[in-house]
């Protein structure tokens, strides 16, 4: 991980959405060509306690509405919470398929199609299980001069891998979503093998339930 990595506010501009006005900054950073995103309401400079979602770019998720993953329905039940507070940040992070790039995610999901879970199509593939990197999210919170966060994740891998980063992160905010048939497994998997905070009985009997549906 860099520890060097910083971040340069290119252009923000106002974006009036469903439920509420945010003001969405692009940043570039000293490590690759990719431009990481923040989109903010309210006053959040020298702030503690800004709620705040650090999501990582999942297009099947976010663009199509996917219901193989939660990653939609997570971005938009945060963008709900900041507007209800009227105060927020969504970091949104250009590292798709938990950092392996799309192309990999779609073999991936044939893979797991074939049997495999998330996190075994992704060791099968030569990845990480989950290859993502916060160091671009602790730039941009300093650049917006957040002083602490209630971070909304299920994930306490990112809770941890933040405060090493320098971000305090003064609470968790549960984010959990709709369980649909197709993500029931996936969510479950997260639950046992990647230790999300999620409840792993209610995600057992929704899988029950979906394949006595099947016969």
């Amino acid at each position: 991980m860099e520890d060097n990595l910083s971040v340069k506010r290119l252009a923000c501009a106002r974006i009036p959405t469903a439920g509420g006005t945010f003001q969405l900054c692009v940043y570039e950073n000293s490590r690759d060509d990719k431009e990481h995103l923040a989109l903010v309401m309210g006053e959040v400079f020298g702030q503690p306690g800004v709620l705040v979602r650090i999501h990582s770019e999942c297009f099947t998720g976010d663009v199509l509405g996917s219901r193989r993953c939660d990653c939609g329905d997570q971005l938009h039940r945060a963008m709900e919470l900041v507007a209800l507070e009227g105060q927020g940040v969504i970091i949104y992070l250009r590292q798709e398929g938990r950092g392996i790039g799309l192309a990999e995610k779609l073999r991936a999901y044939n893979l797991q199609d074939g049997g495999l879970d998330t996190v075994d199509a992704n060791l099968a593939l030569g990845h990480a299980a989950d290859a993502r990197d916060y160091s671009a999210a602790a730039a941009i919170l300093n650049d917006l001069g957040v002083r602490s966060v209630r971070l909304m994740t299920n994930n306490p891998e990112k809770i941890h891998d933040l405060q090493c980063l320098g971000v305090e992160v003064s609470e968790r905010v549960a984010l959990e979503t709709t369980v649909y048939p197709d993500n029931a497994y996936y969510l479950l998997t997260k639950a046992q093998r990647m230790n999300h905070l999620l409840d792993a009985g209610s995600l057992l009997n929704a899988l029950v339930a979906n394949r006595n549906g099947h016969h």
